[in-house]
């Protein structure tokens, strides 16, 4: 009964930003479920790496290549998932850009590159993938990764901050506008995960210091998010909509000094 509740057997699941991070972990914790991975993001030659990696422990996966920031190249992409791989179920808009600055020298390129990214995209592909979910009658499943960003200033990430904020926002006006549908919007606001980004400054004595002042005094692991992504992407989840989940072991309670930083 429980294996029932969040088996994902047969269901088709688009990850954006797959290729790598926290967007790899996803799509190999969505494979071992049962879903149908789509993987999408612009690096093919990683993306075959993740395929094959899910293809190793017996999953399926598909991958295509995907800037998100092309809106021709999002719908044609969806419309090809759908017809060679099956109707998409779940869609996690993991795609995100970071770019450090201080508000007082931020460029309109930088400004606009992490809006369009972190924002812009996310709304055209839930556009794009409401749209066919709306058209089936048969409901289904978004989620948006947002941040702590969204509710907690971080020092140079002005611009990121303010597109999560606004993707949280986003979040609960689809989940209010489409639930007379049956498709569930909600999202997750990590803490700070180590990925491959960030892992040089965790391992550094300042990075180890910021850590240090949280109050579990250690980093989140991509695998972390396993329990919220099956919970919110399966049938698990059937009364939540509309829901941000924190899922940061406490660290914006614990920040102290110069720790409310993006690294």
């Amino acid at each position: 009964m429980t294996d029932d509740l969040f088996s994902l057997s047969g269901r088709v699941c688009m990850i954006t930003g797959a290729s790598s991070g926290l967007g790899r972990r996803i799509a190999i914790c969505l494979a071992e479920a049962g879903a149908v991975v789509v993987l999408t993001g612009r690096r093919q030659a990683l993306l075959k790496e993740v395929e094959k990696a899910i293809a190793d422990i017996g999953g399926q996966a598909h991958s295509y290549t995907l800037d998100v920031n092309n809106r021709t190249a999002v719908q044609q992409i969806i419309d090809t998932i759908e017809e060679q791989v099956g109707p998409i179920w779940c869609l996690v808009n993991n795609s995100g850009v970071v770019v450090m600055n201080r508000p007082e020298n931020f460029s309109e390129e930088q400004y606009d590159d992490v809006l369009d990214t972190n924002l812009k995209a996310p709304f055209h592909l839930c556009q794009v993938v409401g749209r066919k979910m709306i058209a089936r009658h048969d409901g289904g499943r978004i989620i948006n990764m947002a941040s702590i960003g969204a509710q907690t200033e971080l020092e140079g990430g002005i611009t990121y901050c303010m597109s999560k904020a606004a993707l949280v926002t986003m979040t609960k006006c689809l989940a209010v506008e489409w639930a007379r549908y049956g498709i569930h919007v909600n999202a997750i606001s990590p803490g700070y995960i180590e990925t491959e980004m960030t892992s040089q400054y965790y391992g550094s004595e300042q990075g180890q210091k910021t850590i240090a002042g949280w109050p579990g005094k250690r980093i989140g692991k991509p695998k972390d998010l396993d329990g919220i992504i099956l919970l919110l992407a399966s049938s698990a989840s059937e009364f939540m909509n509309g829901s941000i989940v924190s899922v940061d072991d406490a660290q914006p309670l614990g920040f102290f000094g110069n720790s409310r930083q993006i690294s």
